[in-house]
């Protein structure tokens, strides 16, 4: 793409009303604009990067059984009422009438739509285990948003939905998530620790929030110093391995973890001194295990075994992809602005013309662009007539993983400049092999 054909509003002065770094960053590197309080517009180099994070989060879902489908957004109410919940839920909850003076809502979740998708159509056993998925954006009206899409009224949601014939069954169901999302976060080059962690409006009495280590995180969490150094489960993972999973999870779980809601002082304390971890963090998923609190009362059941009817047992399992975006970054920038793991990059390259308008500048350009597009790179190429230190800017505040800097000194001698954003490391080399380096 080449950037005097693109849309990338920069922002050069950072927004007053922006706290913390990611949502300063966000705004200045034109991923997002503000368009009512907690509501934020995609612009195009945000949608690169939020697509990317869905990708992930989707290869996982897939990966470990979970099948894809999309509800809609705005839900009729009396399914709502089935389960108690309408009443219950609070002015998070964003009422509407329709024309015919029908109660809606705009979803902040979906346990009650996909219950009522699964009563339908599943009626015995043999179609169980069953995990449907999808992602979708929530409405949810915060009392104070703030700190941009980290705590925004509309956001994206991956949200899954286990159905098991049993109590058993159901806590595998909950394994193969909790061991996918901590495969997810590490793609994303996140370090996340589950903790235990309140269930609050969705119910149930097993909860596991993921969380990561930053300053900028809405609150304080304990833990065991060791889960810095834990492995995450590789790709080979054998999600149809009920003890091999089961044995993950307890891995996972052996330690003291836990948010500030769940937080017990005298376990903690026991820990050496060395082993404690008290900071901030930032809730990046939360899974669920709620037994039957929905499938009873909305009479979700299939034909078991024996031939008896039983409400199934259920659980639900959230990412937000779009607070994921801000949680990349939180977790890696520095002053001059984002540094994307290459995962999750919007263009893979940044490739910076020094030299408008010169003919040898522009022809290698020319050529280092089309060459890393035909091998498939994703390439931004900054051919604009700015001066250097205005492009230089410009590449590091969007945080491209490379650049690739063409200027008239060192194409005299047959060399340009690749430059690796995470650490600055820099080195001259012929334009072919810096077509080769990408490649590989």
């Amino acid at each position: 793409m080449r950037l005097s054909r693109y849309f990338l509003p920069i922002l050069r002065e950072t927004p007053k009303e922006a706290e913390i770094v990611s949502h300063r960053l966000m705004l200045r590197a034109g991923l997002i604009r503000q368009e009512a309080a907690g509501i934020y517009a995609w612009l195009p180099l945000g949608q690169r990067v939020l697509m990317k994070v869905c990708q992930i989060v989707r290869e996982e879902q897939d990966r470990s059984g979970a099948i894809e489908l999309l509800m809609p957004t705005i839900q009729p109410a009396e399914l709502w009422r089935e389960s108690g919940r309408y009443d219950d839920y609070g002015k998070e909850m964003l009422r509407v009438e329709d024309r015919h003076e029908r109660a809606m809502l705009y979803g902040p979740t979906n346990e009650e739509m996909i219950t009522e998708i699964f009563r339908a159509a599943v009626k015995s056993y043999k179609q169980l285990p069953l995990n449907l998925y999808h992602i979708q954006w929530k409405f949810r009206d915060e009392v104070r948003p703030r700190f941009g899409v980290y705590r925004a009224r509309e956001f994206l949601m991956k949200d899954a939905y286990s159905f098991d014939l049993d109590a058993e069954a159901a806590r595998h169901s909950y394994n193969k998530m909790f061991v996918a999302y901590l495969r997810t976060f590490a793609r994303l080059g996140l370090k996340s620790i589950p903790m235990v962690a309140e269930s609050g409006p969705i119910g149930g009495k097993l909860s596991h929030e993921f969380i990561i280590l930053a300053e900028t995180g809405e609150s304080e969490v304990f833990c065991h110093r060791d889960y810095l150094d834990f492995e995450v489960p590789g790709e080979g993972v054998d999600f149809d391995d009920v003890p091999g999973l089961a044995r993950t999870v307890a891995k996972w779980t052996s330690l003291y973890a836990a948010t500030s809601e769940k937080h017990d002082a005298a376990a903690y304390g026991a820990l050496p001194r060395d082993k404690q971890v008290s900071a901030r963090g930032i809730e990046v998923g939360h899974i669920f295990d709620f037994g039957t609190k929905y499938s009873e009362p909305m009479k979700a059941t299939v034909t078991g075994p024996d031939g008896s009817v039983q409400p199934v047992h259920m659980g639900s399992y959230g990412i937000g992809p779009s607070r994921l975006v801000a949680a990349v970054i939180e977790a890696s920038h520095d002053a001059a602005g984002i540094k994307w793991p290459e995962a999750v990059a919007p263009f893979r390259v940044g490739l910076l013309n020094l030299k408008q308008g010169d003919a040898a500048t522009d022809a290698a350009c020319e050529a280092l662009y089309r060459d890393l597009s035909a091998a498939g790179i994703d390439v931004l190429y900054h051919d604009q007539d700015e001066r250097p230190g205005a492009k230089f800017a410009t590449m590091d505040l969007i945080g491209l993983p490379w650049q690739l800097i063409v200027g008239p000194k060192g194409l005299a001698e047959g060399k340009v400049e690749l430059k690796r954003r995470a650490d600055g490391a820099r080195e001259l080399v012929a334009p072919a092999a810096a077509v080769a380096r990408l490649k590989g």
